[in-house]
């Protein structure tokens, strides 16, 4: 008997909810850590440290309330399911007896319809689903279905990224970064002291649960800071080329990226055209209606390319 071992990838899916809890410590931590331990003291001792410490209070909080609005748009927005018995534009336009002219190319095998019968796809066949794929949609083996546009399965948000929760990942990427980078800039001298007490083997100002959790609180936020830029950086060029992490490797094979419409547009087909919303997890109806690449089923192609 073969094992399947894409049956353990469903696995996966309890060591996401472990990750959400992560997550929300993680933030736990670092709020008793900025706010309670470190700019708290400020505020009630007045003066200009305690406008910083109100100003750092203010931006703290906004950061934290785009980061967990963003945070739970990706794990609760459905990325893109393939509607049932999907078929192409082409195959609708031939089976409803319209005149459009058929592809200048051979099309893939025939694969069989639910009537018993087989037809010719212009697109593709998922085996496991049953059902066609459109372009640039792949089967996840955590989630067990076809996601569109996908880019990857993220465990952190217990869902896998694609075409209509990318935006929102990448708002999730932006402030949690932002976030991190805060909270490493204003906890660093209370970590620097730390050490320098340490040295000079002065008593500590702050009981040893407080100086533990400072320390933790540092740590972990200059090493998510870290890595997240490389993210950031990484998800930006995938962003402007119109390409996704699965994609990558097939784009190398090509001297043009069929996809790649330029930065403007390859920009608006993540995150939309209306600038208002570009910071925000919000796609716009009009969007939606508009930009076809939103939906996950047709994406436009360079009309030097041949497709």
């Amino acid at each position: 008997m073969a094992l399947n071992v894409f049956k353990f990838c469903s696995g996966l899916k309890v060591l996401g909810y472990v990750m959400i809890l992560l997550v929300l410590a993680i933030i736990a931590v670092s709020y008793y850590a900025v706010v309670v331990l470190v700019c708290g003291p400020h505020l009630l001792h007045g003066g200009f440290q305690a406008v910083l410490s109100f100003i750092g209070v203010i931006v703290f909080h906004v950061l934290l309330a785009l980061l967990l609005w963003s945070y739970f748009m990706v794990v609760f927005v459905d990325p893109g399911s393939v509607p049932e018995n999907w078929r192409t534009r082409l195959e609708e336009n031939l089976e409803a007896g319209c005149s459009t002219s058929l592809p200048e190319h051979p099309l893939p095998d025939t694969w069989p319809t639910s009537e018993g019968t087989a037809r010719r796809p212009t697109s593709g066949y998922c085996s496991r689903c049953q059902n066609g794929k459109p372009p640039r949609c792949h089967h996840c083996s955590v989630c067990q279905r076809c996601v569109l546009k996908m880019d990857h399965h993220c465990v952190w948000v217990v869902n896998c990224v694609g075409a209509r929760n990318y935006k929102f990942f990448l708002l999730f990427l932006l402030y949690t970064f932002l976030e991190t980078t805060m909270d490493t800039l204003v906890l660093l001298p209370h970590f620097a002291r730390f050490f320098g007490e340490a040295k000079n083997h002065s008593r500590y100002s702050s009981s040893p649960g407080e100086l533990a959790v400072t320390f933790l609180a540092f740590v972990i936020n200059l090493a998510f800071a870290l890595s997240l830029l490389c993210f950031l950086v990484m998800h930006a060029s995938l962003v402007l080329s119109n390409t996704t992490t699965i994609e990558v490797y097939e784009k190398k094979k090509v001297v043009r990226w069929k996809y790649d419409l330029g930065r403007k547009k390859n920009f608006e087909q993540v995150f939309g055209t209306k600038k208002a919303l570009w910071l925000l997890p919000l796609i716009a109806k009009e969007d939606l209606e508009n930009v076809h690449a939103l939906r996950g089923l047709d994406f436009p192609t360079r009309s030097d390319v041949e497709v």
